[in-house]
């Protein structure tokens, strides 16, 4: 008769029933912490769910732990942990207060990506055709927040999104980095592509790599990659310049990765809504601002903050609508609006500017 401890059936079933108490604990636990987060809203309800889930800060906490070491030492990265822990966090802020929010779509486009980074998979995404439609869902109160790109560390602002908040009273209330590399995806081989599709700013993040090794193709300009991937898998000889998780999408070959001039490519995104995010030590506050047209105006409104000793890490000028030679200026600071040296320094920009808008303070994106 065989031992039944060498039975490869019963130790499969050991193993087995191993996993299924393991995944019992784990929904317990899941349990558990979604009764914490509901007590901790119901208590603090400014400390609203989408910063629970996006506190890069805590997450690198967690993920230093030995334990998960321990686990990404194996075939679980540390990117692959940290997303199954920020998506057990969107779930149970979700459970909570159900939430949603606009961004430019289409789906895998890379505003789509900014998005589920900042609030996770169990919010509702719903894709809007313009940076501009983002605004006005969030301020027809259509859903409580948006995602727009704000800068990129290759073309700089975003004009659209800037423009924007000169037609809108719209308030920041997160920002969200996002690496951005691009890829060459195609149903065509290299050597038979004769246009290449994205939008604008992402032919132009990889201009010289385009030039260099597809000098023969036609650049095309599309309203998002997740478009042009679309278009990619559907025409022969077009590739499309987009995401890996739009190529998966629509079945594409990965001609080329990481295609873009800039290894180091980031663009910015702001969060929009109504949220009052608390202080986090890590801050940054939003603002922009006209002044009256006369001499030193500017240098005066700088000496402002280096008064205060508050260092600017943004500025951008706009020309200002209807007043032909003044300019409107965006500036972010290090620091909460609720700190004494930051308001201070806002209430004496505030009697010495034409205009100031608050457009938010909230934590620090890493």
């Amino acid at each position: 008769m065989q031992n039944s401890a060498n039975d490869p059936a019963d130790a499969r079933e050991n193993l087995q029933q191993q996993i299924q108490h393991l995944d019992e604990q784990l929904i317990k636990l899941i349990g558990n912490r979604q009764r914490l987060v509901n007590e901790l809203l119901e208590a603090f309800p400014q400390q609203l769910g989408n910063r629970i889930v996006t506190s890069s800060q805590r997450l690198d906490q967690l993920l230093d732990q030995p334990e998960a070491a321990e686990i990404t030492r194996g075939q679980l990265s540390r990117e692959m942990l940290g997303s199954v822990m920020k998506h057990i966090s969107s779930l149970c802020i979700h459970s909570h207060r159900p939430t949603s929010a606009a961004y430019l779509g289409p789906l895998h486009s890379y505003s789509h990506l900014a998005a589920l980074k900042y609030f996770g998979e169990a919010t509702e995404l719903r894709p809007v055709s313009s940076i501009r439609a983002v605004f006005e869902s969030v301020a027809r109160n259509d859903l409580p927040y948006g995602v727009v790109p704000i800068e990129n560390s290759t073309d700089g602002r975003v004009v659209d999104t800037l423009g924007m908040f000169l037609q809108c009273d719209m308030k920041v209330c997160g920002e969200v980095l996002l690496p951005i590399h691009h890829n060459l995806l195609s149903r065509t081989p290299r050597s038979e592509i004769t246009e290449v599709h994205s939008k604008p700013q992402a032919l132009s993040q990889c201009r010289d790599w385009l030039a260099k090794h597809l000098p023969q193709a036609r650049l095309v300009e599309i309203s998002s990659t997740a478009a042009a991937a679309k278009l990619a898998a559907e025409t022969r000889g077009i590739a499309a310049v987009a995401s890996l998780e739009a190529g998966r999408q629509y079945e594409l070959e990965l001609i080329d990765a990481n295609i873009e001039d800039n290894p180091n490519n980031v663009t910015r995104f702001a969060v929009l809504g109504t949220d009052l995010p608390e202080p986090t030590g890590q801050d940054k506050t939003s603002i922009l601002f006209q002044l009256h047209h006369r001499p030193g105006a500017l240098a005066d409104a700088m000496s402002l903050f280096k008064s205060h000793s508050l260092n600017l890490t943004w500025i951008e000028s706009f020309p200002a609508p209807d007043s032909p030679n003044e300019y409107i200026f965006f500036v972010e600071l290090a620091g909460h609006r609720s700190q004494p040296t930051v308001t201070q320094a806002l209430q004496e920009l505030e009697d010495a500017a034409q205009r100031l808008t608050l457009l938010g303070s909230y934590p620090k994106a890493d």
